[in-house]
């Protein structure tokens, strides 16, 4: 009797572990696979008039190559700032992940979207207003969320992230003073969100305003009431931190790269002169492991650097060539970079090899094209 329920039991787990991990006849993954499966994300930022906004969802495989996996409406819409040439909103962090929670922004209907991840799976959890005008950005520390709205004075709205629901936080809600329109110009509107490792800022570039803004965080998320301010006057688009306290900040208008420490205080002190890098319109950074890669959207060109002796220094400015051009958004998984071109409607994916350099491995295509002001922006990826 006792070898019967032994044997029972056995089979009972062999049953379970094959319905968990093995696929189906049609080719579909059953529970474990999918949440186990690595993806990238794309935000389509499609308006109203074209159904709206969705995410588009790839698998990636050991080898970094992409397989169209699914999309899913994020119950909003895209929109786009004016004047953009090839990235409708203009900013950096318009689609975050951040431990197995989507973020998204509509910039079309003033609201952002929590989604679940399994996998190449997304479940919309929430869609909530932004706290402003055309949200462009988001910033997700320890449970802290930060939305960058660009419109009007723009403006940066703190959440609490509790229960996979976001809860907004009273005293978090700050202008930035910008004096735009409803719908700025790329040039004039906000460009990234971001807190640093510490958690003791949030941190905001204004691009032609040349200046890097840095709200204290205090109890519970709330925001000071005025940021402190650094000039910068390379145009400071979008950034990353290399160490604890150490910031990447890129130059827009110099297609620059700078290294700054940031203070207790919350100011930005350069280290050593701009790096350029002889492309045009230099925007956006990703790093991948100890190297950092930057793509120069007027040029269609990424470029990569890596920090030596305490200061960035340029491997090569043409690391990448993208067909078609509009090289904007990067992201990164594993040891492969993915970079968003809006103008092409596809995405390229590379490998990273020891010395830096990149191997195209993979082209994603068939998503929307920069056309009339608007088009694909933001990926992210687990």
């Amino acid at each position: 009797m006792r070898q019967k329920r032994v044997i029972a039991l056995v089979f009972a787990a062999a049953t379970m572990l094959a319905a968990t991990g093995q696929a189906t006849a049609d080719g579909r993954s059953h529970h474990w696979d999918i949440d186990h499966a690595r993806a990238v994300f794309v935000q389509t930022n499609k308006p109203k008039s074209a159904g709206g906004n969705t995410i588009r969802v790839f698998k990636r495989a050991d080898n970094g190559r992409l397989k169209a996996a699914g999309e899913f409406k994020t119950g909003g819409n895209g929109g786009a700032v004016a004047g953009a040439p090839t990235d409708a909103l203009a900013s950096q962090g318009s689609l975050v992940y951040d431990g197995r929670l989507l973020f998204a922004v509509n910039a079309g209907s003033n609201t952002i979207t929590l989604f679940r991840v399994r996998g190449t799976e997304l479940e919309r959890l929430q869609v909530i207003r932004s706290g402003g005008l055309l949200p462009v950005g988001i910033a997700v520390h320890h449970g802290l969320v930060y939305v960058l709205n660009a419109g009007g004075d723009g403006a940066v709205q703190g959440f609490r992230l509790g229960h996979d629901r976001l809860h907004r936080i009273a005293g978090a809600h700050r202008s930035l003073d910008l004096g735009n329109p409803e719908r700025p110009n790329f040039l004039r509107s906000p460009a990234q969100v971001g807190v640093d490792p510490h958690g003791r800022f949030v941190l905001v570039t204004t691009k032609t305003n040349d200046t890097v803004l840095a709200f204290r965080v205090g109890h519970g998320g709330r925001l000071a009431r005025r940021p402190v301010s650094t000039a910068d006057s390379n145009g400071p688009f979008a950034f990353t931190f290399d160490t604890r306290r150490t910031l990447l900040l890129v130059g827009a208008v110099t297609n620059t790269l700078t290294r700054h420490r940031l203070d207790r205080g919350g100011s930005l002190r350069q280290i050593g002169a701009p790096v350029p890098n002889g492309q045009q319109a230099s925007c956006w950074i990703q790093r991948v492991g100890n190297f950092y890669y930057v793509a120069n959207t007027a040029s269609s060109t990424v470029s990569s650097y890596r920090v030596k002796n305490g200061k960035p220094v340029l491997l090569n400015g043409t690391a990448a060539t993208i067909p078609g051009g509009g090289t904007i958004d990067m992201t990164a998984s594993g040891r492969f970079l993915y970079v968003q071109n809006a103008t092409a409607g596809n995405v390229q994916g590379y490998a990273v090899n020891g010395d830096g350099s990149l191997r195209l491995v993979t082209t994603a295509t068939g998503l929307p094209r920069f056309a009339n002001g608007i088009g694909m922006e933001g990926i992210a990826a687990s």
